[in-house]
């Protein structure tokens, strides 16, 4: 099941059209991302201090309908693949149920020279919803 949360649109995050600027969208999915973390005892900050850093190394994305201005969306976040040092996941930027964009988010864990490190131990319970996902999807 996706974790869920709510962002509203503010004139900052808009194009002179009233549109939300492309790039906008990586930050909410970020925020999301952060918050199902958070929601699931992981706080981001405490591993930056331990000497964890988590990067995003790859994105692909597609938009399908642009937010407006004033309007509220839902990000959604879904856990795909976990590695040894990596982790996939799947957000979703809806507008009351309709798809605006959808993106994979491929992030790393590494330590402070920039190389890989295994994602901590807290990570664990994501490695079963990865194969609950992919045993939903067969």
């Amino acid at each position: 099941m996706a974790h869920t949360i709510k962002v509203k649109i503010y004139y900052d995050d808009t194009d002179a059209g009233g549109v939300v600027y492309y790039a906008n969208y990586l930050r909410y999915m970020e925020r999301a991302r952060t918050e199902f973390l958070a929601d699931y005892g992981i706080n981001v900050a405490e591993h930056h201090h331990d000497g964890s850093f988590f990067v995003v190394t790859h994105v692909d994305i597609s938009y399908k309908k642009p937010a407006r201005l004033g309007e509220t969306i839902d990000v959604t976040t879904e856990v795909l693949e976990v590695r040894n040092a990596s982790m996939t996941i799947k957000n979703c930027i809806l507008k009351d149920g309709c798809l605006l964009v959808e993106a994979l988010v491929t992030f790393a864990c590494i330590d402070a020279e920039g190389r890989p490190k295994r994602l901590p131990e807290s990570f664990s319970p994501f490695r079963t919803m990865a194969k609950k996902c992919r045993a939903s999807r067969l």
